[in-house]
């Protein structure tokens, strides 16, 4: 099944819909039920075979959440912040986060202040956070201590961690292209051949394949989904199959998702797309969406 986040609460593949009259910004599952990021401010706790209700308010606006394999959240704040959620009712400030290296030299390319864009946990544990603009960091204690991995000037957009068994493996989509790491960030390739334009702001990987979205610019114009074998990811080929030529806009962090068995991603023209072969085919699969912010595949 496939879920969207939106401006007017979750909305499923198959018509249902689950706390209208919300702005969702993100969603997560994990063992025992989902989570979401609930009006800007608030943690929602959906347990499996439960209802909706508030687990957790920050005071500051919530970018991002990651569930931790240990139990609890890892949540991305406004301002490039970090929070970790353990029990109902309490959010802690990671202040380790506030001291991490580099943090003087972050930057918006408009003036504003940096965020916590995206978050990722390896099968082993590492916790990767996308600062835009300020690169990856990446913590293997859990955070308390933090590393730089990628240059903080690479226009990080989303980074992942798409195989628990294979922790070493790190993706990200930069405004240059795909960077990918083979040894936990410590050294990055970036790949680019096939596409367009550079302009990457999604990643996820489905089977064997690696898809990324990618457009001309922070316009979005001429944005397509790209498809490449995961091993190498030498060269991209434009997903056509069931497609609009283009995309008028973004398809941005979050809106694109992958496992086993599924590709997915939403538009920016409000309409859910599914490839069951890896990205090699599409068909729509919902429409009238509304104003996304995240897909979930479950």
């Amino acid at each position: 099944m496939l879920f969207v986040a939106t401006s007017d609460g979750i909305r499923g593949q198959d018509g249902s819909a689950e706390l209208g009259g919300h702005r969702v910004r993100a969603l997560a599952t994990d063992g025992g039920g989902w989570w979401a990021i609930v009006d800007g401010h608030e943690v929602y706790r959906r347990p499996d075979g439960g209802a909706w209700a508030p687990a957790a308010r920050s005071s500051e606006p919530l970018t991002c959440l990651a569930p931790l394999d240990e139990g609890g959240l890892l949540l991305g704040a406004a301002g490039a912040r970090l929070h970790l959620f353990r029990a109902p009712g309490s959010l802690d400030p990671v202040e380790s986060f506030d001291r991490a290296p580099g943090r003087e030299e972050w930057y918006t390319p408009w003036g504003g202040p940096p965020d916590t864009r995206s978050l990722a946990v390896a099968g082993d544990g590492t916790l990767y956070v996308n600062v835009h603009v300020g690169g990856i960091l990446r913590s293997a204690d859990q955070a308390r201590s933090w590393a730089v991995t990628i240059d903080l000037h690479a226009d990080v957009h989303q980074v992942v961690c798409p195989r628990p068994g294979q922790a070493q493996l790190v993706l990200a989509a930069c405004a240059d292209g795909l960077a990918v790491s083979e040894d936990a960030g410590s050294t990055w390739v970036l790949r680019e051949v096939g596409l367009r334009r550079t302009y990457c702001r999604a990643v996820a990987v489905a089977g064997d394949t690696v898809l990324v979205s990618a457009s001309d610019g922070p316009g979005g114009s001429h944005a397509a989904v790209y498809r490449a074998p995961l091993k190498g990811c030498e060269r991209f080929e434009r997903c056509r199959r069931g497609l609009p030529e283009w995309f008028e806009g973004n398809i941005d962090t979050g809106w694109l998702v992958g496992t086993d068995g599924l590709a997915a991603f939403v538009g920016p023209d409000g309409r859910l797309y599914r490839s069951e072969d890896e990205g090699g085919t599409w068909e729509q699969a919902g429409e009238d969406l509304g104003e996304p912010s995240w897909l979930l595949a479950t």
